[in-house]
Order: structure tokens, then C-alpha cells, then sequence
């Protein structure tokens, strides 16, 4: 039976990953070490050869993604970006400790949301709603191998949602410019929505040469 490949990288790192931030929808590039960084690991391992890549609209992930496949084209998912932390945006959870709404947020269920900002469901919500859409559309079209590179929270979404095995999102946590390799099963997708995960990615260039 006929399967899918799909990949999905984090972005690499921004001065508000490194300060501990709370970055959303802010726009921030990528540190001059952090593209050093990635440009090493393509270097050094092997980003797939892939026939479509899907990136957030923002530049930390679209810079990435242009490190990471610099001959495809970048399809800009909307729905791809970062958690709207409204009024926590920009600030560290040491500076929001005795803020009560955010530890109401921190510590509430689904629904919880954050000031002027997005709740926990409706952020699952937006993007699911955009992966099915451009998993749909990949079969339909044929588009055998396919990456996402998007953020953290966004990824780790996915993988708790559809991922095989099943497991939280704290399990998925990935390093900048690492993520993991997962298989459509096409029927398994349509009864189920469910993909497995088959590896982590990029494959080392030992690795690779021995397979």
C-alpha cells in the first residue's frame, strides 16, 4: 500500500528563546549563531530531499526553512503560527509569577486563555484544522514526501494529537533544527487520523551511508 512521508523540524532560536520569553506572534529572526547553527547540521546530517515544505508565517520559521531546503519553494501555512499570548507576550513566567490570570492559565484545563490572547483549545483547534487540510491536500495531490517546519508548541501539538504511539506533548520536545520522521498510511489517516512515528530527523550522514 502506497504511504506517505512526512517531516516535521522545529525553527531555529531567537533572542526570545534564549531569554526565556513567551514569543508568539512577535516577529522575531533568528540569532546569527542560531542560522550558523542550522547551516551546521545541514552540514553534518541530512535534511531529506522532500517535495513540498510548509513553514508558520513568520520569519524564524520561513528563514529556517530556506536554510533547511534551499531548493523548494516555502508554502506559507497562516494557521501555522505560534500561541497568541496576548498580554503575556514578551514576558518570562518569572515575571509573570504572581500574576493571578497567568497562573489561572498555567494551571487551568482547555478552555483556559490567556488575556486578550488565545485558550489551549482554540489554539488546538486552529491547528488541526490546518494540518488535516495540508495532509488532505498532500494525498490528493501525490506529494509523497512533505516537511513542516514550524514552532515547538505547534509540532508537539500534532504529534499529541495524531501521533503513534500516543503519548503527551511534553514526550515530543525537540531541539532547534531536529524533529521527527512520521508515515501516512493513507487508510490508517482516513479511519483514524493517526500517522506513526518512525524516527527522529536529520539522519547523521554515518547513518545514513550505513542504510
Amino acid at each position: 500500500m502506497k504511504t506517505y512521508t512526512l517531516y516535521l523540524f522545529r525553527h531555529g532560536i531567537t533572542k526570545g528563546n534564549l531569554n526565556a520569553q513567551y514569543i508568539g506572534h512577535t516577529d522575531l529572526p533568528l540569532t546569527t549563531d542560531s542560522i550558523s547553527s542550522l547551516k551546521s547540521i545541514k552540514a553534518h546530517q541530512h535534511y531529506p530531499n522532500v517535495d513540498a515544505v510548509f513553514s508558520s508565517p513568520l520569519k524564524r520559521c520561513k528563514d529556517s526553512a530556506k536554510i533547511m531546503f534551499p531548493e523548494n519553494n516555502i508554502l506559507v501555512i497562516d494557521d501555522f503560527i505560534e500561541y497568541n499570548f496576548g498580554e503575556f507576550e514578551g514576558l518570562t513566567a518569572e515575571e509573570l509569577k504572581d500574576n493571578e490570570d497567568f497562573k489561572k492559565w498555567l494551571h487551568g484545563d482547555a478552555y483556559a486563555s490567556t488575556p486578550f490572547g488565545e485558550s489551549n483549545a482554540q489554539f488546538a483547534q486552529r491547528i488541526c484544522a490546518a494540518f488535516e487540510k495540508v495532509v488532505d491536500g498532500c494525498i490528493k495531490t501525490g506529494t509523497n514526501n512533505f516537511a513542516i517546519v514550524g514552532h515547538a508548541g505547534v509540532l508537539m501539538t500534532i504529534l499529541s494529537c495524531y501521533g503513534l504511539p500516543e503519548a503527551p506533548m511534553a514526550h515530543w520536545q525537540m531541539d532547534a533544527g531536529y524533529g521527527y520522521k512520521l508515515r501516512i498510511t493513507p487508510s490508517l489517516w482516513m479511519q483514524a487520523k493517526k500517522l506513526e512515528v518512525i524516527d527522529t530527523s536529520p539522519t547523521s550522514l554515518e547513518e545514513l551511508n550505513k542504510s
